[in-house]
């Protein structure tokens, strides 16, 4: 069996960072019951995205245009 291989951007790896933290904050608190934790990594994985978008809509980087 082939192993996984996965090629990420440096913005898709920050994402994954803040999403790993974000998920094992809800880990220590005790908030992800057994069984969901899939559903507990997509709710972490969407709201670092969501954070990224309205950072991205909030601040304008080096070398962006309006």
């Amino acid at each position: 069996m082939a192993k996984p291989y996965v090629t990420l951007k440096p913005t898709e790896m920050s994402i994954l960072n803040a999403a790993a933290t974000v998920y094992a904050g809800y880990v220590v608190a005790g908030r992800v019951p057994e069984g969901q934790e899939k559903e507990w990594l997509a709710r972490s994985l969407k709201e670092c995205i969501s954070l990224a978008q309205a950072t991205d809509d909030a601040v304008m980087a080096d070398g962006e245009f309006d």
